[in-house]
């Protein structure tokens, strides 16, 4: 039986007069690939970055986020980031690779954060580097690579913590239709062989369908999975 990573239970937020979610209630199991689909503005940016814990949600008595058996809400804001750091990664449609690092100076990023060693975190991200196809391309910098690339050494830089939660926004977004084909198949070994779980904002409709659950959201609520 696989064990729950994510437990969130009535997640709401507003902006103002504006109800963005409405009460979301969403079980996440280990190694589960979810993606989440629906219109523009139905809040599925908004319930990616809340359980991704970059933004808060509005706290009501029956408000609950577990992750990896922590709850959230108990964690001042210096010791969330820690969590955040060691248990999450991301993976956005715009790679936010900074552009005056090297392919492994970027992937190293997180490890110093969680003051990994210098050559602890070198050695583990040419690793995945190597594993990702980027042996050749581990001292260039991002204008030097293609987008898919790009894409693959953020992917290398969610996965440098070793976390067991990815969360990706669009993650082929700006990408052709080959290297979105690429990525997408890359989530699914990467669950296969490091049982890592994905939550997926996406547009792409190959990419929803060969998760192992759609969930599609309307008007701030999950309608169907």
């Amino acid at each position: 039986m696989s064990k729950t990573v994510i437990s969130a239970k009535q997640i709401k937020k507003a902006y103002k007069d504006l109800e963005v979610l409405k009460g979301v209630d969403l079980t996440i199991l280990e190694g589960e690939i979810i993606s989440i689909v629906g219109a523009s503005g139905a809040g599925k940016t908004t319930l990616l970055q809340i359980l991704g814990t970059l933004d808060k949600p509005d706290y009501k008595s029956d408000t609950e986020l577990i992750i990896n058996d922590q709850s959230i809400k108990t964690l001042n804001d210096k010791d969330l980031a820690k969590f955040r750091n060691k248990n999450i990664g991301f993976i956005f449609q715009f790679h936010q690779l900074l552009p005056e690092f090297s392919a492994l100076e970027n992937v190293c990023i997180p490890a110093f954060i969680n003051n990994t060693s210098k050559d602890d975190a070198e050695k583990r991200a040419i690793e995945l580097l190597d594993y990702l196809g980027l042996k050749d391309r581990i001292h260039h910098k991002p204008n030097s690579m293609s987008g898919g690339e790009q894409q693959r050494v953020a992917v290398a830089r969610a996965l440098i913590n070793s976390p067991n939660i990815i969360f990706a926004d669009e993650p082929s977004g700006n990408l052709d239709s080959e290297s979105a084909d690429q990525l997408h198949n890359l989530f699914f070994k990467l669950r296969d062989e490091m049982n890592q779980t994905f939550v997926i904002v996406t547009h792409n409709h190959e990419l929803a369908e060969m998760a192992d659950r759609k969930l599609t959201m309307v008007d701030g609520k999950i309608v169907s999975e």
